[in-house]
């Protein structure tokens, strides 16, 4: 029976695979996110998602690991987790009222055969413009630290957010169109199940579905499962 591994504590990309319906096991790496300078932005974002799916793949077999890692650009600035409050401060000052580059990496690889697919998104994200003291209350909610760039896509960070040009789930940290592509690669396909059968759960996935979805536990009118539309 196959399993599917993330190797990531972020509990942002756990509930977006969750969202697709997937049955996962979580088992983050342990890896020093070390990033030299001048490194290509994208190279980094790929190579610490390398980084975390070779850590965590040697301990299982008959399984797939997931790992991606995510970054914020700046005028070619690299941004990535404050180490304290005062950190956070000045990323979040830096980037409030200005455009910059969100990128994901996103790597997978096969734990028996030890095959892997690399692969990254960007999107283009303007924050909105904040005073001294806005900046200072979203930094004291604790929220920036462990985010890239001092901030969530989710949560109260989505209010800072005036504009995506892109994937908006790679802000939030994770690609899914992108990560659906590559699991297709891998024989899996979320929209048809075909390939999933073996994966553990699977089978409850609508049931999962259903009890992720808003509209389903707020009982909209009309709900039954499927998008109403006019």
């Amino acid at each position: 029976m196959r399993r599917i591994i993330l190797a990531s504590a972020s509990p942002r990309r756990e509930n977006l695979l969750r969202q697709l319906g997937l049955i996962l096991e979580v088992f983050p790496s342990d890896i020093d996110e070390f990033i030299p300078e001048g490194e290509p932005p994208y190279e980094v974002a790929q190579r610490l998602a390398v980084d975390k799916v070779e850590d965590v793949a040697p301990r299982f077999k008959d399984a797939l690991i997931i790992g991606a890692d995510t970054i914020v650009v700046y005028e070619d600035r690299l941004m990535g987790k404050p180490a304290n409050e005062e950190e956070a401060y000045e990323m979040v000052k830096t980037l409030q009222g200005k455009w910059h580059e969100v990128y994901t990496g996103v790597a997978m690889e096969d734990a028996d055969t030890r095959r892997l697919a690399i692969s990254h998104e960007v999107s283009r994200v303007k924050m909105r413009r904040l005073t001294y003291q806005e900046i200072r209350g979203y930094v004291a909610s604790g929220e920036p630290m462990g985010k890239a760039g001092g901030y969530a896509a989710q949560g109260l960070g989505a209010i800072l957010i005036e504009r995506v040009e892109g994937c908006h789930y790679n802000v939030v940290g994770l690609p899914l169109f992108r990560v659906a592509y590559m699991l297709e690669g891998f024989g899996m396909n979320l929209l048809t199940g075909l390939g999933l059968e073996d994966v553990p759960g699977w089978e409850n996935r609508k049931a999962i579905l259903g009890s992720l979805d808003p509209r389903a536990k707020l009982g909209f009118r009309g709900w039954k499962g499927e998008e109403k539309r006019d």
